[in-house]
């Protein structure tokens, strides 16, 4: 693979079978990096690492439920094995759902915290002992505008990304001795799958087209779009180069100017 931003590092993507994890796992791969894709969906994720080694990159499928915390703590061992330490940590798997205060489930409550905070916290924390050792790390949380503001109707997912930004900062401050940077990415909507479920949400729950339902979405970005994972991607590929090593604990959105704090 030619030279790139991210030549000789060695990257793990959580969530890379699809959406923003796939596009990142594709763009790091173009900028050199030697990716390690973890996700749940064994053949989606044997169907990339084949793509990207088609193209000549250096990419290895790891089977994990990022929930199940005994898979996680093997998950950093497994890939210092066939692809050599982690550098860079892309924390990106996560769900979104929706529903009133009034009356929520609280399994869905729990699926919130446990997919998008609590197997961040568990996947960091094993991965960093290595970066701690080498004094290099990079870690990019992949979290939403949600981080930011409170979203009508999306109590679970707001209070998750509410704690990922929290969680961001603390690593933020206490690894800086190790030349360790955290950083989370804020989209607004993107165009994924995610996106796509929560349009048939709405036209369930609604009664309108998907159409109608899609610009609600679109009409949430001042540039009336969906954000495209390529638009991530390129992002994620800053913070983990080395010319984003003074950016640390920063929250930065990815929205059209939806958030302009």
């Amino acid at each position: 693979m030619s030279e790139g931003k991210l030549s000789g590092k060695i990257a793990l993507i959580t969530g890379a079978s699809r959406g923003i994890g796939c596009a990142i796992a594709r763009t790091f791969a173009d900028e050199g990096a030697l990716v390690a894709l973890a996700a749940r969906s064994t053949d989606d994720l044997d169907r990339l690492a084949a793509a990207l080694r088609e193209k000549g990159c250096r990419a290895e499928p790891f089977p994990c439920d990022v929930t199940d915390a005994q898979q996680v703590e093997q998950l950093p061992g497994l890939v210092k094995d066939r692809l050599g330490p982690i550098h860079i940590l892309v924390n990106n798997a996560g769900v979104a759902g929706s529903h009133k205060i009034v009356g929520h489930p609280d399994d869905l409550w729990q699926l919130m915290l446990d997919v998008n905070l609590t197997s961040v916290y568990r996947v960091t924390k094993a991965v960093i002992p290595g970066m701690i050792e080498r004094k290099y790390g990079r870690i990019i949380n992949i979290a939403s505008v949600a981080s930011k503001v409170g979203m009508r109707y999306m109590a679970a997912y707001t209070a998750s990304k509410h704690g990922l930004l929290g969680f961001t900062r603390v690593l933020a401050t206490e690894m800086t001795p190790y030349n360790i940077t955290a950083n989370a990415i804020c989209p607004g909507y993107v165009d994924t799958p995610m996106s796509d479920f929560a349009v048939a949400v709405m036209t369930s729950r609604t009664g309108k087209s998907e159409q109608e339902a899609r610009k609600i979405l679109e009409d949430t970005n001042p540039q009336r779009r969906l954000i495209t994972p390529e638009e991530v991607a390129s992002l994620a590929v800053m913070l983990a180069s080395d010319e984003a090593r003074g950016i640390n604990g920063q929250a930065i959105s990815i929205d059209g100017g939806a958030m302009m704090a």
